[in-house]
């Protein structure tokens, strides 16, 4: 198992796995973003493989603006991480963090902080795994106005 940064010649990889964690997204808008955010001093993605498979990616950036439940800034954040379901449980998720966490304390960060969404168990105890502590629970509004 390798865990990498990810340049320019991941993009494909990156928007690859990227579709399976936002399906909602397209493969355009997705590697244009990734195209946008790898060249940023904000930004990085770190990709894991396995045996020359890539297999997950996190995505990290650089927070300066209020991040829940922080006591610092600047905040690591978590954008994304992704692991395939047939390599979960291999701590993968545990060595992209990781990669996150370096390379936020690189950058002068204290801390790191992540969201999922209410619905998404799966996600919440993997975090709580990783060591994250829930820091609150919201439920977002937005309303059109003419």
């Amino acid at each position: 198992m390798v865990i990498e940064r990810a340049n320019s010649s991941h993009l494909d990889v990156l928007t690859r796995l990227a579709l399976k964690l936002w399906p909602d997204n397209t493969w355009e808008n997705l590697r244009a973003e990734f195209e946008e955010l790898l060249e940023s001093e904000k930004d990085a993605c770190f990709l894991a493989s396995v045996e020359g498979e890539y297999v997950g990616f996190v995505q990290m950036c650089i927070r300066s603006d209020y991040v829940e439940g922080s006591s610092s800034s600047p905040v690591g954040y978590v954008e994304g991480i992704y692991v395939e379901e047939h390599f979960r449980h291999r701590g993968l998720g545990r060595m992209l963090i990781e990669a996150g966490e370096q390379w936020s304390k690189s950058k002068g960060c204290a801390e790191i902080a992540s969201d999922t969404e209410l619905e998404n168990m799966e996600s919440q105890v993997f975090h709580k795994k990783m060591g994250f502590r829930e820091a609150a629970k919201i439920v977002a509004f937005i309303k059109a106005i003419e």
